[in-house]
């Protein structure tokens, strides 16, 4: 659980950054409030993640950092392009996704990204394709009408959400040929097989993550799917002992972008509450 090699790296970066108050952050670094909150206090420039869009005349600083999540190539493009000097923190796995789509693209198909609409990552997925459909849920899904078909996903998707979709479309594109590049990353496969091993052994599950973090709400998705409570926090100071009181034996887990000091806060209200963790 916790934090990734994608998220470690970009906060590595930005921690070590010589002039940050001459660099502008392009969008939230992680979805984790904790981690903005420092970021904000060491001095870093913002733009909001929602509103990003024609938000390029709003940069004031020299210094641009794309964060963990990417960007299209042309929207990097347009910031080279207005003399911005690039810092970018792209995680490897989400620049395999891209490159993933534009293949597919280039084969003559059109792409279909499995994720959330207006995420992050996804606007970045995107941004470089000119043909493609984003499909979020079963009722996204229809005889999309392109004889070949390309499927890539957000890295943060689950694999059971994934294998959903992907048959939906296979039944509502029956004569398509449809090539699957499964895009979900390591770290979210491997954090999804723990929780599912977790969720065997207690009764309640704290999630621990920022509200905007995807990988998170898909904890917590998978937690109740398998029908245990799962109480999302952002710090030890949300637990509702209350409700936690209610049951013998908690698990305790966290998304991608959740410092290991954060969880480790949270652990240690559990245990001396007498909550058996």
């Amino acid at each position: 659980m916790g934090m990734c090699f994608g998220v470690l790296d970009a906060l590595e970066v930005a921690r070590t950054s010589d002039a940050p108050e001459e660099t502008t952050v392009f969008g939230e670094l992680v979805h984790n409030e904790a981690v903005l909150s420092e970021l904000e206090a060491r001095g870093f420039e913002s733009l909001d993640e929602v509103e990003r869009e024609g938000a390029l005349d709003r940069i004031r600083t020299k210094r641009v950092l794309v964060t963990a999540h990417g960007i299209a190539d042309r929207e990097r493009e347009r910031l080279v392009r207005r003399g911005h000097e690039l810092i970018d923190t792209t995680c490897p796995l989400v620049r395999r996704a891209h490159a993933a789509a534009l293949a597919l693209e280039r084969e003559g198909r059109h792409v279909i990204v499995l994720g959330r609409m207006g995420h992050v990552e996804v606007r970045g997925l995107v941004g470089d394709l000119e043909s493609f459909t984003i499909v979020q849920t079963e009722d996204d899904v229809s005889d999309f009408g392109f004889a070949a078909l390309g499927i890539v996903c957000q890295t943060t998707l689950l694999e059971e959400r994934m294998r959903g979709l992907i048959a939906s479309i296979e039944l509502a594109n029956p004569h398509a040929d449809i090539v699957i590049r499964d895009t979900i990353c390591e770290p979210t496969k491997e954090r999804q097989r723990a929780l599912r091993d977790l969720i065997s052994r207690v009764e309640a599950i704290v999630v621990v993550g920022g509200a905007h973090s995807n990988n998170t709400q898909q904890l917590v998705t998978t937690c109740r799917a398998a029908g245990r409570v799962a109480l999302r926090v952002a710090s030890a100071d949300e637990l509702d002992f209350e409700l936690l009181a209610n049951y013998d034996t908690v698990g305790l887990t966290a998304g991608t972008s959740t410092p290991e000091s954060t969880i480790d806060a949270v652990e240690a209200a559990l245990r001396s509450s007498r909550v058996h963790c």
